[in-house]
Parts: structure tokens; C-alpha cells; sequence
């Protein structure tokens, strides 16, 4: 079946661009994708009150919600109507399929097949192994992204009842706060947020669970679904994947629950199983989740600084999560042990890792901690705030995490601007922003001599 000739003209424009620059080409449907819904957010019928919301705050929250952070400027279920609220919702399940696979999906449903540079766009979004193998994720996306939200949704609801909402409340509650976890969005349908719900294990583990899943990647869960029954057979990104995650989370439950313990303001006049899921709640969700049962904003500081690692560390590869990815992390331990033992090759679980990937997990780290670094200076001259807030709040939207010590909307409006820039910079990510920058690959001919410097 042939295309019309208007599809026909777009679809060529968008091959030639994206056999030109595939970064250019995610910078400029993601952008357009906030605009949309920047402009959705603007008109009267979005806003629960009179008139309609300020365009920085439309802009903010529509570029929060396609990044999955959370970070928000105004209450999400007082200041936005139900027509709003449905609008972020939406935001957030585009953007956490991601662009470049909504793309792809797209181009399946008007032309019937996909091309070989929807497949490429695709396989670089999503860190699909081989071409042939991007129709079959794609597939998982939706797939695993409805099973888990549908999962998350049908726990939440009959709790939500029994608590002695109304059938529409609970429905509603239920569904956004599935999509809101699996995509680790961080967005909250009530008043109060999570907060009402504290020490509420059919709400909290649901949540957490959804959280969890999501932050893992559709790669990961792609692999682990063909062979859930033999993990010896995992692909080394899912295992490293998993084990890091773990990991973090044993960790950040353990440190973050060693230092709000006894203290009143957050975890002190619960009862003991109750701060142990706080704990956990708290150490799941400072990845990327951006859910809180506490006040965040009363932690201490040591509790603060290890959320910032948490944050920047982020979720797993071509997930809803953020951050630099587990695995950019793994890489790099993996090296560093490589180096400390003497050995010429770097290896985990009986595979050796391409020397190449160091590369690419320095330059992402890098990247990542220079651009909070200026973005945090920035901010400390804007708002004159302390150093320990103003990075915990420029972390969480480069990391897209949303969890804050509670100073965003007291944030002067070039204070949001940077943070909402930052929060489509950490979704897009660093090495698709120089890629999308880079006028052309450079293709030396000659290769200069070799030297070693001394480092150290």
C-alpha cells in the first residue's frame, strides 16, 4: 500500500535527517514533544482555578513530566485540573517509552514496516545487540510497560478503596501512580503525595516494585523474560544490570536508614517496621523514583549526600530511570579492579568487556558531573541558597529523580528555566547532546605517534 504524497515528503525529510544526525533528530522530536505539551498546559482548561498557568511553569512541568523527573513547581493535584493532570499523564507515558521508540512506532503505523533507519534510531535508543531484534523490543516496551502499570494499577486500587475512597478516586489514583512509578516519574494524583500513606505496605511495595522494574531497562527486562529460569544465561548488561542495582539499593537502604533512625523529624516516631520500609521506600525511590513518605527537606545532610550519589548513579540503560546508568558504574569499578589486579583485560561473569566502553562511561561521567557542576555554580549566584540544597535540587533534575528539599517553587524563574533545561539535558543524555552538536565524524588518515604521559 503506497503512502500519500504529503506522508511520502515527511518521511523522506526524516531519513535524510536521521541518516545525517540521529542525535539531531531525538533533540528535535523530543523538544517538539515538550512544546506540545508545554502548550497543552498554557490553556485555561489545565489549570483547577481561574486563567491560565504562567508559561514558565507550563514549560517546567511539561518538560518534567516528558523526562520522567518529578521535580515540580506547583502542586500537581491542586494547582492542574483533571484535564491537566491528563495531560501529564500522558507526558509521562511518551516520554518513558522514549522518543526514539515512539518514533519507530509511529513510522510502523503509518508506513506497515520499518525502514532500516527507523531500526538503527531504534537499536541506538533502546541498546538493542541487533537490528533484527528492535521489532521484538519494541513490542516489549509496550508490552512490559502495560503488564507491570496494569500489575501496579489492580494492587492499588482495592487498597485505595478499602482506605474509603469512591470508585472514581481510586481508579484514577490507582492508574497514576502505576504509570508514575513504572516510568519513574515521580508525579503524584493526591494532596500530600505519598505521605499519607506512610508505613502502608500495600501501597508502598506495589509502588516500589513498579519503581524497580522500570528503573532496570527494557533491554534487561527483555532478557530476563526470554530466560527468567536460567540467570547464568543473562546477557552481561542485564546481570551487571541487576547486581548493581541491588547493590545500591541494599546500600542506600542501609545508610539512609542508619541516619534517620532516631530522628524525629523523618523515620524517629515510627515504629520499627515501619522504618524499615521507609528505609527501603527511600532508598528505592533516590535512584530515580522521586516518591517520598517523609520531608525530604528535614533529612540530614549526610542522608542528602548519599541520595546525591544515588541520584547520579541513576537506573539502568535505555530505562525511565536517569542518571549516568548502573552500568556506566559497573564499567567503571570493573576497570579500576582491571588496574588495581594488573590485568590486561577487564572481565565480569566470564565475559571480557570492551576497552572501548571505558571510554564512553568516562566521557558520560564526566560529562554528566561538568554539567551539574556549572549548573550548580549557576544556580548558587541566582538564588544565593546553600551549597548542600542547591546541589541536591540540580542533581535530582539532571538525574531526573524529582525528589527536592522543597525549594522549587520558591525558585525564581531563571532558576527554573536552568533546572529545566537541565532536566531535558539528563534525559536526552550528554553523549546524544555532543552527538546532536558535532557538525561531522572526524576520519583521521594519519594517526599521530604514540606517547605516555605520566598520571597520577
Amino acid at each position: 500500500m503506497s503512502l500519500p504524497r504529503p506522508l511520502l515528503v515527511v518521511r523522506e525529510l526524516v531519513d535524510d535527517v536521521a541518516r545525517r544526525s540521529p542525535a539531531r533528530l531525538a533533540l528535535t522530536v523530543f523538544a517538539s514533544v515538550i512544546a506540545v505539551f508545554t502548550a497543552l498546559l498554557a490553556t485555561p482548561q489545565a489549570t483547577a482555578g481561574p486563567g491560565s498557568a504562567p508559561l514558565v511553569d507550563a514549560l517546567f512541568t511539561a518538560t518534567s513530566a516528558v523526562c520522567v523527573t518529578g521535580l515540580v513547581t506547583v502542586d500537581t493535584a491542586v494547582y492542574w485540573s483533571t484535564f491537566g493532570q491528563t495531560v501529564i499523564l500522558v507526558a509521562i507515558k511518551i516520554g518513558g517509552l522514549g522518543v526514539m521508540t515512539l518514533a519507530s512506532l509511529l513510522g510502523v503505523a503509518v508506513s506497515r514496516h520499518m525502514g532500516l533507519t527507523q531500526r538503527m534510531l531504534t537499536a541506538r535508543e533502546t541498546k538493542a545487540d541487533r537490528l533484527g531484534e528492535v521489532g521484538t523490543l519494541l513490542r516489549t516496551v509496550v508490552v512490559a510497560s502495560t503488564v507491570v502499570e496494569v500489575a501496579t494499577a489492580s494492587a492499588l486500587i482495592p487498597r485505595f478503596l478499602a482506605l474509603g475512597h469512591d470508585v472514581g478516586t481510586s481508579l484514577w489514583w490507582g492508574t497514576f501512580y502505576a504509570v508514575s512509578a513504572f516510568n519513574n516519574a515521580g508525579f503524584v494524583p493526591n494532596e500530600g503525595g505519598m505521605a499519607p500513606f506512610t508505613g502502608d505496605w500495600w501501597i508502598e511495595i506495589p509502588v516500589m516494585l513498579g519503581v524497580f522494574v522500570g528503573s532496570l531497562g527494557f533491554p534487561v527486562i527483555l532478557n530476563v523474560v526470554r530466560t527468567w529460569s536460567r540467570p547464568r544465561r543473562w546477557a552481561l548488561h542485564s546481570k551487571l544490570t541487576v547486581l548493581t542495582s541491588l547493590v545500591l539499593l541494599v546500600a542506600g537502604t542501609l545508610l539512609i536508614g542508619a541516619f534517620e533512625w532516631r530522628r524525629a523529624e523523618t523515620f524517629g516516631d515510627m515504629g520499627w517496621p515501619t522504618r524499615i520500609l521507609s528505609a527501603m521506600f527511600t532508598g528505592v525511590n533516590a535512584r530515580s523514583g522521586g516518591f517520598a513518605t517523609v520531608d525530604i527537606g528535614e533529612m540530614t545532610e549526610a542522608t542528602w549526600l548519599v541520595t546525591d550519589a544515588l541520584m547520579f548513579v541513576g537506573g539502568g540503560s535505555a530505562s525511565t530511570a536517569g542518571g549516568i546508568k548502573a552500568t556506566t558504574l559497573a564499567v567503571l569499578f570493573l576497570a579500576i579492579r582491571a588496574e588495581a589486579r594488573g590485568d590486561r583485560d577487564i572481565e565480569a561473569f566470564g565475559r571480557r568487556v570492551h576497552r572501548d566502553l571505558v571510554r564512553v562511561a568516562i566521557a558520560v561521567t564526566f560529562t554528566s558531573a561538568t554539567i551539574v557542576l556549572v549548573a550548580c555554580v549557576v544556580l548558587l549566584e541566582i538564588t544565593g541558597l546553600p551549597l548542600d540544597v542547591v546541589l541536591f535540587e540540580t542533581i535530582s533534575a539532571f538525574a531526573t529523580c524529582g525528589l527536592s528539599t522543597g525549594i522549587t517553587g520558591d525558585l525564581p524563574d531563571s532558576a527554573k528555566n536552568i533546572l529545566t533545561v537541565l532536566m531535558f539535558l539528563g534525559r536526552i543524555g550528554p553523549m546524544t547532546l555532543a552527538g546532536a552538536l558535532a557538525l561531522r565524524d572526524r576520519k583521521r588518515v594519519v594517526r599521530l605517534p604514540e606517547e605516555r604521559p605520566i598520571v597520577g
